[in-house]
């Protein structure tokens, strides 16, 4: 429950924000790792999003946060790419007990600033890069907006009795608070929502796109791809991670997963795709082959159990010409009866099966 949570995380010393849009759409903002911890539906105590299970008690938040591995708390995050150069300070060595989560950056030391009448998050950061050695200083900033109902208008909406809807519009900013036109640098913002897992990840495509896998192995029958779909059902054990490029892509994916036994939810993410954009995340053995602007990291591990819907952002610095950049997505959800939200999946995604 949202409450609860609020008051969790106070107890645990890591005060919370709550923002809610016209429709009653109730979106919870934690200073403490920039995020976006939960989604709730007006009056409905559910949260889409997974949530870290130390979160459930003061105690154990409390015990968490002191700790020293990552404060990996849950929700909608926003991380930068490359991540070859930003998590693998060893590189070229790939093994993932260098995997390394920069503590500037995650959970960095964002700032509660209001601004204009808005709760804005901001981080000042600087980080070195594994293969260039090059020290980078930067700025995200994040604030959030409502996102109305995309459907709200449309005859299927009337009729999907039993539905609740929640939703908001994120922007997502990122600076280089010392440019230079010699900085060989190039950033990108990513952002990743982790779901609760066991759901199936819905990529609608202009044409037949080709997953590539940048980590585990992944069952056939789990990685689905027709012309103008692919499917993933990320219900594995262990830790899997795919990534598709840009050019084919639509800008929209969705998570299908059961709520209860009777109720199933779907989370949308709706984004700027721009295949002219510098898309700069490769895959870890190939850092030549660029142009991966969507990814999903199914997780099943000591890490937790969790679904990753991720996206990129087009690159600033180096020979980009941009020194900032200001994204701006929109997360729908939808919660209800199977069959209702599989139409609303069919309606938004393209996804008929």
């Amino acid at each position: 429950m949202l409450e609860q949570l609020v008051e969790t995380l106070a107890g645990a010393g890591k005060p919370a924000e709550t923002y809610t849009s016209p429709d009653g759409s109730r979106v919870l903002l934690l200073p403490h790792g920039g995020r976006v911890l939960g989604l709730f539906a007006a009056g409905e105590p559910e949260n889409f999003y997974w949530t870290h299970p130390a979160l459930q008690s003061v105690k154990t938040a409390a015990a968490f946060y002191a700790g020293d591995e990552w404060h990996n708390s849950g929700g909608d995050r926003t991380w930068l790419a490359p991540e070859v150069d930003i998590f693998f300070p060893k590189f070229p060595d790939l093994a993932m007990s260098t995997y390394w989560q920069p503590r500037q950056l995650d959970p960095g030391r964002y700032q509660a600033i209001e601004v204009n009448g808005s709760l804005r998050l901001v981080n000042r950061l600087s980080l070195t890069l594994s293969r260039s050695k090059e020290e980078v200083a930067l700025e995200i900033s994040k604030w959030v907006g409502a996102a109305p109902n995309p459907l709200r208008y449309e005859q299927e909406w009337t009729s999907a009795s039993g539905v609740r809807y929640a939703g908001y519009t994120q922007h997502t900013g990122l600076a280089l608070t010392e440019f230079s036109d010699r900085t060989n640098a190039q950033i990108g913002l990513w952002n990743l929502v982790q779901m609760p897992h066991g759901g199936e990840l819905l990529v609608p495509t202009y044409s037949k796109a080709t997953p590539k896998v940048y980590m585990g192995e992944i069952a056939p029958a789990d990685l689905v791809v027709t012309g103008r779909m692919v499917r993933y059902r990320m219900r594995a054990n262990g830790e899997h991670k795919i990534g598709l490029r840009g050019a084919a892509m639509t800008g929209r994916v969705g998570y299908l997963y059961a709520a209860n036994d009777r109720d199933s939810a779907l989370i949308i993410r709706n984004f700027f795709v721009n295949p002219s954009g510098q898309y700069v995340d490769v895959p870890w053995r190939e850092t030549g082959n660029f142009g991966f602007a969507i990814q999903a990291c199914n997780v099943n591990s000591a890490l937790g159990a969790f679904s990753e819907l991720e996206y990129h952002v087009p690159a600033i610095g180096g020979g980009t010409g941009l020194s900032s950049y200001e994204d701006v997505s929109q997360v729908w959800a939808f919660r209800g009866p199977t069959d209702s939200i599989r139409s609303i999946a069919g309606l938004l995604l393209g996804d008929r099966g």
